[in-house]
């Protein structure tokens, strides 16, 4: 398959956004774990210099690091309401980054057959 910027963009942020996911169930099957810590992906900001800076986006790879947020007397730091909205937000990003995808498909598609 063709590899340009845009598509090694949007396959980063699917991998990221697929293992921001991830680690969001993670965090809430474990909200009641003593002394566990929340998860965060964090793989935007790495994207977005790769692109500014004119460097490979496809070899950004998403982190996962624990949340220093305050913790609970039992240690645990998730709050089901952030999990909630992060979820929320990052099923939005995903279905985003596949209409990119399948328009970007659509255009490929139409220079194949000749436009029309």
């Amino acid at each position: 398959m063709l590899e340009d910027v845009t598509s090694s963009v949007v396959n980063v942020a699917l991998k990221g956004l697929a293992q921001r996911q991830r680690v969001i169930a993670d965090n809430i099957a474990n909200i009641e774990t003593p002394g566990f810590l929340a998860g965060r992906v964090q793989f935007e900001d790495a994207l977005r210099t790769a692109v500014s800076t004119k460097s490979s986006p496809g070899r950004v790879e998403p982190s996962v690091a624990r949340s220093l947020e305050p913790t609970r007397e039992n240690g645990n730091n998730v709050n089901l309401d952030h999990e909630t909205l992060s979820h929320m937000d990052t099923v939005l990003r995903y279905q985003t980054m596949l209409k990119a995808l399948d328009a970007k498909h659509g255009l490929l598609r139409t220079v194949i057959r000749g436009g029309a």
